[in-house]
């Protein structure tokens, strides 16, 4: 299914390179561009887009009431917002108003194609260095007192500790599963056994461990500089 897109930047020349991008892969076609929020809200009414990439600093309706007036619609796109700065204000700002994703204007063609991919089929997905900002305030909001975790990570097996550190960047189940050749159902077991081994509730305090002892550094020389979430 060709995914449909629209383009909302005050730019030319960034409106341009994003459909030059967008043109060279069959999986997408820009359907609508946009100079500002009002202009967004027009075009997606007419034309409908899937997804709707947006810049933050716009004159007249700023990204972020952009992005809350978008997903008010009646068919709403998913919002993925594409800035070049990302500042913790604006990242909470954005996702508060309810977009599926925060990524950096530096990204590449194949990394804003899997960011679409992902946003399509339901997910949310972050540049790097925002989610490791996100995962560092959770970190500090929701500390997570496990008695002796640095042991307990120790004694998890090779396998789980590498599911572990994925969870800490924010990946998917499916998404592990094409990284480490895995199963869906096999990575389902790790994360739920990696989970009871060390006493969490949830994925997101996996992420805050898997942050604190470091794990995700070990992952930091992989190419795709944005993860799933």
């Amino acid at each position: 299914m060709t995914i449909r897109v629209a383009i909302v930047d005050d730019q030319a020349i960034i409106r341009s390179g994003l459909r030059m991008m967008l043109e060279t892969s069959d999986d997408f076609e820009v359907v609508a561009e946009a100079v500002d929020g009002a202009d967004a809200l027009s075009q997606a009414r007419t034309h409908q887009p899937d997804i709707a990439l947006v810049d933050l600093r716009m004159p007249n309706i700023d990204g972020i009431a952009a992005t809350r007036k978008l997903l008010e619609l009646p068919e709403p796109p998913r919002v993925l917002v594409l800035s070049t700065y990302n500042t913790d204000e604006q990242v909470f700002e954005a996702l508060s108003a309810g977009a599926h994703g925060f990524l950096l204007k530096d990204l590449r063609a194949e990394e804003l194609f899997s960011a679409l991919h992902v946003v399509m089929s339901g997910g949310r997905v972050f540049a790097r260095d925002v989610l490791q900002n996100l995962v560092r305030r959770a970190a500090r909001r929701m500390p997570v007192r496990v008695h002796g975790i640095d042991v307990k990570v120790a004694a998890l097996s090779d396998s789980e500790r590498k599911v572990l550190a994925l969870v800490g960047m924010g990946m998917t189940n499916e998404q592990i599963s094409r990284q480490l050749h895995l199963s869906g159902a096999s990575v389902k077991t790790y994360v739920s056994r990696t989970l009871s081994k060390l006493g969490l509730e949830n994925r997101t305090q996996a992420a805050v461990v898997a942050y604190t002892v470091g794990l995700t550094n070990d992952c930091a020389g992989d190419d795709g500089r944005q993860t799933p979430l």
